[in-house]
């Protein structure tokens, strides 16, 4: 205990902690003592460095180096296969919306078996409208990409 405080009273940033866990840098030694608080010695915070950056100059140019090297005809066959792809999806996000929206009746579902509760037929109700709105702006933005490739 005596090899830290010359160590404490050299670098001058001391705060005590006394008794109800109370910390404190307002006491002198002699009233920390005798409140039962013992010396801690402030230290600075631990910082560790980031990963080095790269130079500007250097990451754009690689970057249009590598899109320019894309024959035509590569980037063709990209972009009608890109189209097939999201036609598939509509496709597919347009018969779900179908679906749901058969479902929904609209706004008058079928109850089933287990909605004894109508509440239970109500959140189902509103789940249902939920999804609907949800499907329709996932038809919207795949037609908005659609249009974006033509």
């Amino acid at each position: 205990m005596s090899a830290p405080l010359p160590v404490l009273a050299q670098s001058g940033s001391v705060y005590y902690v006394c008794p109800g866990n109370v910390f404190t840098n307002t006491l002198s030694a002699k009233e920390a003592a005798q409140r039962g608080c013992k010396a801690k010695e402030a230290t600075e915070p631990t910082t560790i460095s980031g990963p080095k950056s790269r130079s500007a100059s250097t990451a754009p140019a690689s970057g249009a180096g590598a899109e320019s090297k894309v024959d035509r005809s590569e980037q063709k066959a990209r972009d009608s296969d890109a189209k097939r792809i999201l036609s598939d999806e509509l496709g597919k996000a347009q018969g779900e919306l179908d679906a749901l929206k058969k479902e929904y009746n609209n706004g008058q579902p079928e109850r089933r078996g287990d909605e004894r509760n109508y509440q239970k037929y109500l959140d189902r109700t509103a789940d249902l409208k939920a999804s609907i709105s949800r499907k329709e702006a996932d038809v919207a933005a795949i037609k908005r990409e659609l249009g974006k490739l033509d």
